[in-house]
């Protein structure tokens, strides 16, 4: 199994995961896309940062039979994968568990400055 294949299960499984748990939650995809979105964003970020340093650190390696050949750097394109399934799966996980899922008074705050 390549690194490609076995990120796109972990996705795969935590999307059907995420919609599962907005579906049983009654939660609107408008809702908690800026969320995702924002995470997805900085969870990318981070992974292009640190997987390069650790991998020109020497610290790992991957067998070039199992990657794409795309690489962000030095960080091949596979890594992408886990971030995207953490944005679906950890969501999931916190519906499902019992966790408070938002409301629209959560998401739309007043704007700060404004005294009432």
């Amino acid at each position: 199994m390549t690194f490609l294949q076995m990120g796109l299960c972990f996705v795969a499984g935590s999307l059907v995961l995420l919609i599962g748990s907005m579906l049983l939650r009654r939660i609107p995809v408008l809702r908690i896309a800026p969320a995702l979105l924002v995470a997805l964003a900085a969870l990318f970020v981070l992974t292009a940062i640190f997987d390069n340093v650790m991998i020109a650190a020497g610290l790992f390696d991957y067998g070039q039979h199992s990657l794409v050949g795309v690489r962000i750097g030095r960080a091949p394109i596979e890594d992408f994968l886990y971030p995207l399934s953490a944005v679906f799966f950890m969501p999931a996980l916190w519906w499902l568990t019992g966790g408070t899922a938002p409301t629209a008074k959560q998401v739309h705050t007043p704007q700060r400055g404004i005294e009432q």
